[in-house]
């Protein structure tokens, strides 16, 4: 084994941790813990790992502790680090339900990078939704207004753009034609408007618009907010629609209050598909309103909202959901190959 491949096999390892941790909820800096690690060898020449693994000094590194340590070993070694075996024998099934639709869906419109308030590079997130099947993602940073989340500026978002499209050079060629799709979710502000402007999101493939602020506002000036978000002939789809959280780190919060009615009306007058958000803490919307948008003729999108690779693979818990109220492969738009979604986007 040469000293490349085995300081690969190692960073391949310290990341598969990472992604069966994230699919499983682990607290964040369990996460972190591996994932740095992965950074912190990667970053370095092959010959000074391999050294400093004869030597015993990979833990003076930063961010190499004795866990991450006999991970590096093992997998420099040749064998499969004892604690990715047990994390992957663990691992199992998410739910037995969903796979029918899980099958058919092509791709995920709704994650995030490192470029806001991500943890992976954009790179990491698209190979991975590339090993779970998919054909195509849209990497939908946040818009600027949302500071907590690292929104992106009009000159970051330009410069995103350069970046995928270096990247999409690469991995179509690599990945059999794998794209990542240029995207957004943006705020709705409080009247409605988009936090971007229409230059930028003229020049952009999917669009989702969520409301982030003031969820407790009343439900009239809530529907309007929502209907003129809507209404917007860039907007693609409506994100977590109530911005619910049922469990997590972050507590719980109640459903914004609207006229779901009038709300799931312009989304079908506007072909604006509605999201099924399959994080585990929002499993938005609910099923009694997701209920109501199949039988007014909705189209959707489920979507995993991932902020991490792990958590690309939550999206079965959408398609579980979706199956349990009637959702049909015709009306999910993310069953589309890429050819026809861009065509629906744009028009």
């Amino acid at each position: 084994m040469t000293d490349k491949a085995g300081v690969a096999d190692a960073v391949a390892a310290l990341r598969a941790i990472g992604y069966y941790l994230e699919r499983d909820r682990q607290p964040t800096h369990r996460v972190k813990a591996y994932r740095r690690a992965a950074d912190t060898i990667a970053a370095l020449p092959a010959t000074e790992v391999r050294a400093r693994r004869r030597a015993g000094t990979l833990t003076e590194l930063p961010g190499i502790g004795p866990k991450t340590e006999a991970v590096i070993v093992e997998a420099m070694d040749g064998a499969t680090p004892s604690y990715l075996v047990k994390l992957e024998e663990a691992a199992g099934e998410l739910t037995t339900a969903g796979k029918g639709l899980r099958a058919d869906l092509k791709a995920d419109l709704h994650l995030h990078s490192e470029w806001s308030d991500g943890g992976s590079p954009i790179e990491e997130m698209a190979r991975t939704a590339h090993r779970l099947g998919h054909s195509y993602i849209a990497l939908t940073d946040h818009s600027p207004r949302l500071t907590v989340a690292n929104g992106l500026s009009r000159e970051r978002r330009l410069q995103q753009l350069e970046v995928v499209a270096e990247l999409n050079k690469k991995l179509q060629d690599e990945l059999d034609g794998f794209t990542i799709l240029n995207g957004i979710e943006v705020d709705i502000l409080d009247d409605g408007s988009l936090d971007c402007d229409s230059e930028i999101l003229a020049r952009l493939d999917v669009v989702v618009a969520s409301v982030h602020s003031k969820l407790r506002m009343a439900s009239e000036p809530m529907t309007e907010r929502m209907v003129r978000a809507i209404a917007n002939p860039h907007v693609d789809v409506l994100g977590h629609c109530t911005g619910r959280l049922i469990t997590g780190g972050r507590g719980t919060r109640p459903e914004s209050e609207f006229d779901a009615e009038v709300v799931f009306e312009a989304c079908r007058q506007f072909g604006t598909a509605v999201e099924i958000n399959s994080r585990p803490e929002r499993l938005d919307p609910p099923k009694r309103l997701l209920a109501m948008a199949v039988e007014m003729d909705c189209l959707f999108s489920i979507d995993t909202d991932a902020h991490a690779p792990g958590q690309l693979d939550w999206q079965v818990y959408g398609c579980e959901r979706a199956e349990d109220c009637g959702v049909t492969s015709d009306r999910v738009v993310n069953t589309w190959d890429q050819q026809k979604l861009v065509e629906w986007t744009a028009s």
